[in-house]
């Protein structure tokens, strides 16, 4: 069965250096609920193959290219990203994968929306050494404004998380206007704070690389005229999370 199963990938990157601890391979797979409006990968908003971007594979075909590098995990402490997209939404192809990595004693990291039913994002909880969750937008109603969906799964799961005491790394697009509100920033301060397990908090400052997807694959980029923003603006949000003892780390992009 699992010889057979086959799921839809848009990239596999190699010697990734900031999906995790050590050197990794991160699996991009296609398909999100999320159609955030600052998305980096809009390329992985279709599940299906369009546009000639996606290809579909087998388990084995993902696992030998995962298996080529690991020396380099062995060596570094590195491993596998599961990311997308939202890896999730594979659910059945990505438990296969899991699986596999597993029986090889390979570390595993999943770069996650968590936007998926509880029971869907349990059946594959206690398989992840490392969760690198997106918490974007506190306010339900501005979460499904900006990002397409409610904020219900997301915020549910994380909690899931807590309580199984699993690694988490939060991971906060900060995006001008819209993420790096104050009451956004002290929400998901309060939020976060009162949650075991979490290892840390990673901000990534909006960027603009993404601008020539959008105009290739004609999707509207709502974020037209937005300018990333400033250091001394980067610098005030991290000293507000970390004053509420966050340990914060700035992604660069």
């Amino acid at each position: 069965m699992i010889d057979t199963l086959k799921g839809t990938l848009f990239n596999i990157k190699r010697f990734a250096l900031h999906d995790g601890p050590g050197i990794r391979t991160t699996v991009f797979l296609k398909g999100c609920p999320q159609k955030c409006w600052w998305c980096h990968n809009p390329e992985c908003f279709n599940p299906g193959i369009s546009n000639g971007i996606g290809k579909q594979v087998t388990v084995n075909d993902v696992l030998r290219e995962i298996e080529k590098e690991i020396i380099f995990y062995d060596e570094s402490g590195g491993g596998v990203t599961f990311s997308g997209g939202e890896p999730v939404a594979q659910a059945e192809f990505l438990d296969a994968l899991l699986d596999k990595c597993r029986e090889k004693d390979i570390h595993i990291a999943l770069d996650t929306t968590g936007c998926v039913p509880p029971p869907t994002f349990n059946s594959i909880v206690d398989k992840i050494d490392l969760f690198l969750y997106d918490l974007k937008i506190l306010n339900e109603k501005d979460h499904i404004k900006y990002t397409g969906t409610s904020n219900k799964y997301t915020l549910e799961n994380l909690e899931t998380l807590s309580r199984k005491r699993k690694n988490v790394i939060v991971r906060f697009p900060m995006i001008p206007g819209i993420t790096d509100t104050e009451e956004n920033i002290r929400e998901i301060s309060v939020f976060i704070s009162g949650l075991k397990g979490i290892r840390g908090l990673d901000v990534l400052p909006y960027h603009k690389t993404a601008a020539p997807k959008y105009a290739r694959l004609k999707i509207e980029n709502r974020m037209t005229g937005v300018k990333p923003p400033t250091e001394e603006r980067v610098k005030a949000v991290v000293t507000k999370f970390e004053s509420y003892g966050l340990k914060v780390n700035l992604e660069q992009p």
